[in-house]
């Protein structure tokens, strides 16, 4: 089954829910390790500064938990690594927001523990997986799940649903 088949409606969905979330004045949120902390700075940046220069709307709130060294080997020492994500949207995070959890396993136990958190905050969840998604596919709300075990296809795939998700939520946040 191609992606684009069996996950049309999960990204349709994904992306009505973000531009809810940025038009009621939340933000999105998101994590992830190795090339998935790349791809989640990525993503922020297109819905901070824009998708596309055929557009110039108005920036729109968005962060990466991946960004900050300080925080990160901080929360590492005194916590360990597997809070590095959770403390970090236990400061920032607010009913309201979303968090995309972005992890080709799906069992990161760091991208887990924001998500349980997040649940529990009241904030919007959206898994961005592969590996037929692993322990976080029953946790978010939105679980978006390449069908793949070979990393570097789910990472392709996740940052062209990203982009997707992000085009479609823009021309819903603008109507």
């Amino acid at each position: 089954m191609l992606v684009a088949e069996k996950l049309a409606v999960g990204i349709d969905e994904t992306a009505l829910r973000l531009a809810d979330v940025l038009r009621n004045g939340g933000k999105a949120i998101f994590c992830g390790n190795g090339g998935s902390a790349a791809d989640s700075q990525h993503l922020a940046t297109e819905l901070v500064v824009r998708l596309s220069g055929r557009s110039n709307r108005p920036a729109l709130a968005a962060m990466a938990l991946t960004t900050d060294t300080s925080i990160l080997t901080a929360c590492a020492n005194d916590f360990g690594f597997e809070r590095i994500f959770s403390r970090q949207l236990e400061a920032l995070g607010r009913k309201g927001d979303i968090l995309f959890a972005l992890s080709t396993s799906g069992n990161s136990a760091n991208v887990v523990n924001a998500v349980e958190l997040a649940r529990k905050t009241g904030i919007v969840t959206v898994g961005l997986l592969g590996c037929g998604g692993g322990r976080l596919s029953g946790l978010v709300d939105y679980p978006l799940v390449v069908p793949s075990d070979d990393v570097q296809r789910i990472q392709e795939c996740h940052i062209t649903i990203g982009h997707i998700i992000i085009e479609l939520a823009e021309a819903g946040f603008l109507r």
